[in-house]
């Protein structure tokens, strides 16, 4: 099953929606339809509990440059407006889905490119990438969720020294910083991502989701608000379909079948 537009193509197999943003002649810099595409594709899942997976890459040479530099200076402050609302509604989506985003990333991913990596999950990374907080060097600020997500991963004075240089960050130091979870040589990029979204697509999905709601909920709540909210969702986990099924394959010393249920 697949799903193709101008600016984005979609395509399912099995449990694994593949996304990949398509404007190479661009470096996939980003549009309003390709924005627009990839909030309804991860909207969509929400509505399909066969999907339990999800990989986000680009095609061509990169995986996005971000905001699109060529149209910057034709637009007004209202349409700039508008853009980045549907860009934080798309930022939004990711966040709240309810399964796993793995970014799998080659090239640059610069920008709001850099920002929409760090809105998945999961980040691999072909080893000769480099990501760039770019926005100083067209004097204008984050969007996408960079001041938020940036400066939780690395610490503020980290964070301030890579939006005020916007100079490139080799994948290999971000990966000893831990934003990237893995580096792999470019010709594997693409098998080691689908490798890692069919063994998450195998786990318990609803208790991956829930695991998302609670960590992206820790970093504005308190330890009592966290407490309460894993005491709720666990008296809701063990109601589920993959508790029993996990529970009885550990009785009965056998890998686990997780249905997602």
């Amino acid at each position: 099953m697949g799903e193709q537009t101008q600016d984005l193509l979609v395509h399912v197999e099995g449990s694994i929606m593949s996304i990949t943003l398509n404007r190479p002649e661009s470096l996939n810099a980003f549009s309003p339809d390709m924005i627009l595409g990839l909030t309804e594709a991860v909207n969509s899942v929400k509505e399909n509990n066969t999907i339990r997976a999800i990989v986000l890459s680009g095609a061509g040479r990169s995986f996005t440059a971000g905001g699109d530099v060529k149209t910057m200076g034709n637009t007004n402050a209202a349409q700039v407006y508008d853009h980045i609302g549907k860009l934080n509604e798309c930022i939004l989506a990711m966040q709240s889905a309810e399964v796993p985003i793995i970014a799998a990333v080659h090239g640059f991913a610069a920008g709001a490119g850099f920002n929409l990596a760090l809105a998945c999950d999961l980040i691999i990374a072909a080893e000769d990438s480099k990501f760039a907080l770019s926005f100083s060097q067209v004097g204008l600020i984050s969007d996408g969720g960079g001041s938020y997500f940036v400066p939780r991963l690395l610490g503020p004075h980290l964070a301030k020294q890579f939006f005020f240089s916007g100079e490139p960050i080799p994948a290999e130091r971000l990966y000893q910083l831990g934003v990237i979870n893995q580096l792999v040589p470019i010709e594997a990029l693409k098998e080691e991502a689908l490798m890692l979204a069919k063994k998450l697509a195998q786990g318990p999905t609803k208790a991956y989701g829930m695991m998302k709601k609670i960590i992206n909920h820790s970093f504005t709540a308190s330890l009592e608000e966290i407490l309460e909210q894993e005491r709720i969702s666990q008296t809701m986990m063990v109601t589920t379909e993959d508790h029993l099924e996990g529970v009885q394959a550990f009785k009965e010393k056998r890998r686990p079948e997780f249905q997602g249920k």
